[in-house]
């Protein structure tokens, strides 16, 4: 094989330098500052992530939810042998109940997505 080494051309060859390849680099990192951080401290002035606002939002999502499944249930048959068309494929079966569901599932999405307010006690400022 042939010792010779390819050299590019143009601008791109004078911006590489086979001299700062081979040369290690010493990177200068500042150490991590390590403070301890007393956790009852910062309980009493980090917020929660969910306000009592968000909780109720999130439970009427959820009875949404539940009545939606309870409407979707529907009536017993009274006869075993007879079918009912009529009450198997009603409109509280067929439209109304998922439309409850669905909207359930949006509340609840809601609720979780919902970034509480925030009072002016922030320590930060």
């Amino acid at each position: 094989m042939s010792k010779k080494q390819s050299t590019p051309k143009g601008k791109k060859a004078d911006m590489l330098d086979t001299d700062m390849i081979e040369v290690p680099v010493e990177k200068v990192v500042a150490p991590a500052q390590h403070t301890k951080v007393n956790l009852k401290e910062f309980s009493k002035t980090a917020p929660f992530s969910f306000s009592h606002l968000n909780y109720r939002i999130l439970l009427i999502g959820l009875a949404i939810n539940v009545l939606g499944y309870m409407l979707m249930i529907g009536g017993a048959a009274k006869s075993l042998n007879a079918f009912d068309a009529s009450e198997l494929f009603s409109h509280v079966r067929i439209t109304l109940s998922p439309m409850l569901i669905v909207a359930g599932f949006v509340i609840i999405g809601y609720a979780i997505m919902r970034k509480p307010k925030t009072t002016g006690t922030d320590p930060a400022n």
